[in-house]
Formats: C-alpha cells, sequence, structure tokens
C-alpha cells in the first residue's frame, strides 16, 4: 500500500517526541513492503529550532540513521497539489497539524477514496480541549490514540465514532542493548522541561534523590530555564542540553539506570498511557524507575519489567537499590527488553495498523454490497 503521512516533523525531535514514533513506524511499513511519504511544514516550530540551535550538519546525520526516510515540505500557507493524493491507499494525518490542513485532507477522500485517519498522541484533549475540538473529522475513516482513556473521549464528546487505541512503541532495531563497560555515571535522565508541567516532580522525583545519593548524574533536553539549570549545577548534576534521539541508545549504555517523570496529565487525567521514553529505555535494556502513573492497560509487569516508586522516599530508595543490586538491575534490564520485542516494538504496531485498515476497507465494502 501506499501511506502518505502528515505530521509536523521527521526531521526534527527538538521538543517534538512524535518524531520518535513515526520513524520507528515508517521503517517498519517499509519492511513489509509499503510505500511512505511523510509530509511536514517548510516552516515547522520543531525543525526551525533544532536549524537555529544547532545547524545544518543536524540534517545530515538524520539520513545517516535513517537513509530509508525522506520528508517531503509543504507550504503550510498554500493548499496542497492534488496530485500527490492520487494512488495513494492511506492517509494519516497526525493532531498537531492546523484544522484548516486537517479539513482540507478530508476534502480530498471522496474524489480519491484512500483510507484517511486521524492520529492524536497529545494531552490536549484534556489540556486543550477547545482547540482540539475545533478540528472538523468529515470524511475521516476513524481516529487512532495512543491509550483507551482517549478513546472513550473521543467518544464521549462525538468527535468520531471509530476510534481505535493504538499505543506508541519502540524502535526495536534502533533502541537496543549497548555492551558498553566503560560507565560515566550512574543516572541519566532524557527528557524536555516542557511548560512546568511537571516542574515539581523534577525536583522531587529526580534532582533530590540524586543530591540526597550522591551519586553521578547527567540530564539531557531543551527548553529548561536558566534557574533550573543552575539548580542542576549546584546540586552536582550534568546538564547535557539537546541529545538527538538516535543518540539514546549510546547514551544509556554509558549509565547505569534512568527514571521516567510523567507530566501531570498523564498521571492525573490520560491514566494508562506512559509515553514514548519508558518503551525506548525498556528496549535499551537500561533498568527503569518510575515516578507514580497508573499502568490501567496492563502494558507492562509492575516492578518486574521497570520499577515504581509511590512517592519520593520510595523513588531515592529504589534508586539506591538499583545502583546496589546487580541482580536486580539484570533482571529490569533482561525483563525491561523482553517484553518490548513481545509487545511493544513498532513491527507489533504496524501489525495492528494493518488489521485496522482491513477492517476499514471490509466495512465499506459491506457497505456498497
Amino acid at each position: 500500500m501506499k501511506f502518505l503521512l502528515f505530521y509536523h516533523s521527521a526531521y526534527s525531535d527538538w521538543n517534538h517526541g512524535n518524531a520518535h514514533f513515526l520513524r520507528g513506524i515508517t521503517k517498519s511499513l517499509q519492511k513489509r513492503g509499503h510505500e511512505v511519504i511523510i509530509y511536514e511544514p517548510e516552516n515547522g516550530w520543531s525543525l526551525q529550532n533544532l536549524l537555529k540551535t544547532q545547524g545544518i550538519e543536524r540534517l545530515e546525520e538524520f539520513k545517516k540513521y535513517y537513509p530509508t526516510i525522506h520528508p517531503q515540505f509543504y507550504n503550510s500557507n498554500k493548499s496542497l497539489s492534488k496530485k500527490i493524493f492520487k494512488d495513494v491507499d492511506v492517509v494519516i494525518v497526525h493532531e498537531w497539524n492546523s484544522p484548516k490542513l486537517i479539513e482540507e485532507i478530508g476534502n480530498y477522500k471522496e474524489k480519491y477514496g484512500f483510507t484517511l485517519l486521524f492520529h492524536d498522541t497529545h494531552h490536549r484533549a484534556v489540556s486543550d480541549t477547545e482547540n482540539l475540538a475545533k478540528n472538523t473529522f468529515v470524511n475521516y475513516d476513524g481516529v487512532l490514540v495512543f491509550g483507551k482513556i482517549l478513546k472513550d473521549l473521543y467518544l464521549k464528546n462525538n468527535w468520531n465514532k471509530n476510534v481505535w487505541v493504538w499505543h506508541e512503541a519502540a524502535d526495536a532495531e534502533m533502541f537496543h542493548p549497548q555492551r558498553n563497560n566503560s560507565k560515566e555515571g550512574d543516572l541519566v535522565w532524557i527528557g524536555n522541561w516542557g511548560d512546568n508541567e511537571r516542574a515539581e516532580e523534577l525536583q522531587e522525583y529526580l534532582i533530590n534523590p540524586i543530591k540526597n545519593l550522591g551519586i553521578k548524574a547527567k540530564i539531557y533536553g531543551v527548553r529548561y530555564p536558566k534557574e533550573i539549570i543552575k539548580l542542576l549545577e549546584k546540586s552536582g548534576i550534568e546538564y547535557g542540553g539537546w541529545l538527538p534521539n538516535y543518540k539514546v541508545p549510546e547514551i544509556f549504555s554509558k549509565y547505569n539506570l534512568t527514571v521516567h517523570i510523567p507530566r501531570k496529565p498523564y498521571v492525573e487525567q490520560l491514566l494508562g498511557i506512559p509515553t514514548i521514553r519508558p518503551f525506548e529505555a525498556m528496549s535499551c535494556g537500561i533498568p527503569l524507575v518510575s515516578a507514580p502513573w497508573e499502568d490501567t492497560e496492563n502494558l507492562f509487569s509492575t516492578n518486574k519489567d521497570y520499577l515504581l516508586a509511590k512517592n519520593p522516599e520510595e523513588m531515592e530508595r529504589l534508586i539506591y537499590e538499583v545502583l546496589q543490586n546487580h541482580n536486580l538491575s539484570t533482571a529490569l534490564s533482561e525483563n525491561g527488553r523482553k517484553v518490548i520485542l513481545e509487545k511493544h516494538t513498532c513491527d507489533h504496531r504496524v501489525q495492528e495498523l494493518e488489521k485496522i485498515i482491513f477492517s476499514i476497507k471490509t466495512f465499506q465494502k459491506t457497505q456498497i454490497s
């Protein structure tokens, strides 16, 4: 099949976690013989920030890690060229697109006959409901969401009657364990600051435990305020700035464990959605300790595939135990990698997507007949 994917960016993961899953899904689709064309806006916010802070050479580096992915650009101020939809089987439009573009693509469906899906991988359904509700899903065959609770929200609000849960997953070929006997530190955390959605949690579940334990740690990410960078320095924590996501496996191999600090919307309102980072960490085989979240969909085995801290004091204790107990560390590493390979790779998600598309086409045939 021929796929067109409209996302904010595949080139750039600068404060743009959706690029992680998109790249892995594209590779898995290609492995199964599908043709994939990605479209992203030429003036995209994430890409512009990447170029501004890192330079054009990062795009050349991207091509070395993803030689089969060649995103195309479109001018967001102009209508799309109709010819790009000719002979297309499936179009997926990500929620980080303008309502105008979402509606425009919907208008092309009847003429060209492709299967059309909307893909939601964000907390805007609860944090910015008004703007999400502005989207017009006329002619959309359905919506892919990365958690059951999001599915329930779409159905409750009558945004679309056909909604499928399509969790994120790891590109297990890219994110794999790398042996490195020369460790640079004890703990590494990779995550962006964002909009203060977890400022308090980062202090309680990351900065304080590191400081109290006196361990060597490093934090990577962007949009950290100057005062937070100064706080990290005072706490003895090295700040590494932006890290391209394809370098994450290499960095993980240099540390003994990592942690997961969910943003507030995923803890308080969007239960059961772990986001992409834990999938990638477990896929790399690095022991993972998480701040509180509820695995309501039983994606993992808590305290087997990863450790779950109920409070800051327990977080500190669990970090210490992983660093001191080789058997525990090894078990977490092996179990984490195993559960990813068994259930949560991008190959698994592509197989799920193919079944969803088949069900849509089958239903449409029954309606015609």
